[in-house]
This record gives C-alpha cells, structure tokens and sequence, in this order.
C-alpha cells in the first residue's frame, strides 16, 4: 500500500518534537488533509493530543509491545482513508529498549520505510548543529534522515548561521521555529497533563502549535517528503484475526463497561476494537461522576490514568465504588485501574475489591517488561509470556498476590482470580489478540 509517512524525530527528549509533530498534524489538517496519527513507544499523552490535532485516534507504533510483524500493519489499519500519517517519535533518535536500537525511533521508522526529519533545538549553538545533524545521520544509513526542522531559534542572524552550515551538509531545512512563549503544554510527575485533563485549555494549545508550525515551516516540502516513501509491503492489522471473532455470540452482544473520564485516559485504541471484533458492545463509563455502571455490563475493563489526582472526586462517588466492589463478573485492571479497586489510595478509600493500599511514592518506576505470567486469571494461562511496560509513582501494600500475576527479573507483580487480573503492567492487546477473546469467554 502506498501512504504518504514521515517520522518527526530528534536528537534528544525536550527537544520540541511533539511540539513540532501535533503542531504539523493540525496544520496539515487545516489545509484539508486527513491525517493519521501515531506515537513511537508505548505512551498515551502525546497521542490523546494528537487525537485533539487530526480528529482520529491516536495511536502507538511499539515493536516491543506489539512484535516487529504488526508494526506497519497497525500504520496501514491507523491510515485507512488518510491522506498523509505523521508519526512522533519517542526520546533521541536512535534510544531504544536496553543498549540497542530496538523499538526505537530508528527502528520503527526502518520497519514502516519512512523519511525522518529531525527536530534540534538550536538554543545555545551555531554551526555545531550541521555536525550534529551530519553525525545523526551517518551513524545508521538504512535511516533516511530527510530533513532538518530547526527550533528554539533566536534572531535572524542564528538562523542564517545555522542555514548555512546545513546547506553545506546537503540535508535540507523544512523549518525554522523562533523562541516563543505561551506554547509548551504543563507537565507534572508523569510527563504532560493528558489532553482529556485539560479540555478547551488543549484544544487552544494544539491551535497554538498548529499555528506556530504552519508559520515557520514549509508544509509542502514536509508533505512533498512524506509522498516520497515507497510503498509498504504489508497488509493492514485488522482486529478480526480468528474464527472466534467472526461468528455471532450466542445470547446477544455482552457489554464490556470500559472506565474513561479526567482520571482514566491511558487506553490503545486496538483494545476497544479488539473487544467489539470479538462481540462485544463496547460501554464508557466515568468513574469520577457516573454512580452505576453502564447498563448489562457483563464485564469491567479499568485502564490507565492518574487516580491519584482524583483520589478524593473518586473516593467521594462511594455509589459507583460499592458497585465495583461488589459486580461479580470479569475484571480487568490496569496500574490506575489497580489502584482503584484497592481499599485505599492515599488515605482516601476506594473499591475495596481487592485487601490493599495504594500510596503515591517519590520513586519512578518507567521501563519495558518481559513478563511470564506465574498464575491463570480471566486473561492469562500460568506459563505464557507478555511484553509490557510500567509508568507510575505509586506502590501498593501488599505489592502482590501469592503467587503473582507477573513475573520479570526477579520482580512480582499483580493480582490473579479466576474473574480478576489487576498489575500495574501495561499490555498492547494487539500483541495479544487473545486477550479480548478469553475476556468475552469469561462473561457469565
């Protein structure tokens, strides 16, 4: 299939690339172009603002998460009927999982065989910006780096400095974005405030970005580069991938309640899809202000998010909590999901649906996992292998169940029952198709 791809990538975190990806997202689609979205690695911020900038869902392009094989398949199923998919990279070009390249930006733009344009923050340099350019973009040649975007640029004079250096390179510039105020987008302890969080005050940001990126760079030489990648060839990922998924469930579509809202907005958009190939009806429900659960839920999904800036909104919703704690079908509970059903979380009672506390911690706990599973729960088989990752400030007393639901390195984690699986790892469901299947199988 031949769809129009670039990768914006940089040289380092804090450069300005996901300034500079959802900024060129909304531009492109103010001058009337569908663009798809997506997001190397396995985050869920920077894709819930892309989603704001393009109108689509955002999406993630992970070989960890999801194996090498289904990475263009997922670009392909993400850009169906799209005019152009802009992908954001993640961390420095070439940073990838352990001491290798592997899920990295590089990786990633190799496997789709897609131009990258780097984003370098040009503060405090000059001409040194044309060797690092040139340094990037001779360390890996099965890499097409296409072009230069310039940013953090002070004066007319730093930009002629810096342009003549590049021309000397032969890599072009494709933009020149000047030192502004009033564009960056708030953080706290787990990186950017997520787009549902913030509402119309992210609506206006990623206006600003598209604005910014639409004034300083040049829209048809981006779009003129992401023309120039060559045909995939690959199918598009579809979430239809057994028998079992195709045929009519008996007794009608059961409902699977899936917590959305403020404090639960880290989901790939492959699960809901996977869910309802597999016969589900697919239910939002909002922990924060819905007291009951979606009508029919014959089973509970609880995903990502930072309950621990809702604790007291969610603690204070004791009708929907006494609902959880007492619903007798599948769950499925995910880091924020998991501190959810606890009896508490800093103090502030929560489900109760499983004996444990949740506190707010000063230590990170971010990486890739290469998980067995130790215990059989509603979607795991003791013995099976899943490839994961972690993100969060929290812990939990007990930290888990005996045996746990995970296993990696040394380290346990999570909770398992027959109807329950709660950890705080974070799968991609595309890597594991199954998941959505046994959770269907599963309700009563």
């Amino acid at each position: 299939m031949v769809v129009p791809r670039l990768v914006i990538a940089a040289p380092s975190s804090g450069s300005g690339k996901t300034t500079v990806a959802t900024g060129l997202m909304a531009a492109l689609r103010a001058r009337g172009l569908r663009v798809s979205p997506h997001k190397v690695g396995p985050d869920y911020i920077d894709p819930g603002y892309h989603a704001l900038a393009t109108g689509r869902p955002g999406r993630n392009l992970d070989p960890w998460l999801t194996g090498e094989d289904r990475v263009a398949p997922l670009l392909l199923h993400g850009a169906r009927d799209a005019d152009i998919a802009v992908v954001e990279g993640v961390m420095g070009l070439y940073d990838g999982a352990g001491s290798g390249d592997f899920a990295s930006t590089a990786h990633v733009a190799r496997l789709i065989g897609a131009p990258v344009v780097l984003v370098v923050d040009a503060a405090r340099q000059g001409r040194s910006v044309a060797a690092l350019v040139q340094g990037f973009a001779s360390f890996d040649t099965r890499v097409r780096l296409a072009g230069v975007i310039l940013n953090r640029v002070g004066s007319p004079r730093h930009e002629e400095i810096c342009r003549a250096a590049l021309d000397e390179s032969g890599i072009s510039v494709l933009g020149v974005i000047p030192r502004v105020d009033g564009v960056a987008t708030p953080s706290r302890h787990l990186g950017l405030i997520p787009a549902a969080e913030r509402s119309g005050d992210a609506v206006a940001a990623v206006e600003r970005m598209g604005a910014l990126v639409a004034g300083s760079c040049d829209l048809e030489g981006l779009v003129a580069l992401a023309r120039s990648a060559p045909p995939l060839p690959a199918r598009p990922w579809t979430p239809a991938l057994s028998p079992a998924t195709t045929g009519p469930l008996s007794g009608g579509r059961p409902v699977v309640a899936v917590a959305g809202g403020a404090a639960f907005t880290f989901g790939y958009a492959e699960q809901v899809e996977l869910l309802a190939a597999a016969g589900a009806e697919v239910a939002t429900f909002d922990p924060l202000g819905d007291e009951c659960l979606p009508e029919n839920a014959g089973a509970v999904v609880i995903g990502g998010g930072f309950p621990e800036m809702y604790a007291a909104e969610l603690s204070a919703n004791e009708p929907l909590r006494r609902r959880v704690a007492a619903f007798d079908g599948p769950i499925v509970a995910e880091c924020a999901g998991l501190l959810y059903l606890a009896r508490e979380l800093d103090g502030h009672p929560m489900c109760g649906r499983l004996d444990i506390t949740a506190t707010m911690t000063g230590r990170l706990t971010l990486g890739y996992r290469d998980a067995v599973a130790t215990a059989t729960s509603v979607l795991t088989r003791e013995g099976e292998r899943y490839r994961g990752h972690e993100f969060h400030r929290t812990a939990t007393d007990p930290g888990h169940a005996t045996p746990p639901l995970f296993r990696w390195r040394g380290a346990a984690d999570g909770f398992a029952e027959p109807l329950l699986a709660a950890s705080y790892l974070h799968l991609h469901w595309a890597g594991s198709p199954e998941l959505a299947e046994r959770l269907i199988a599963a309700i009563g």
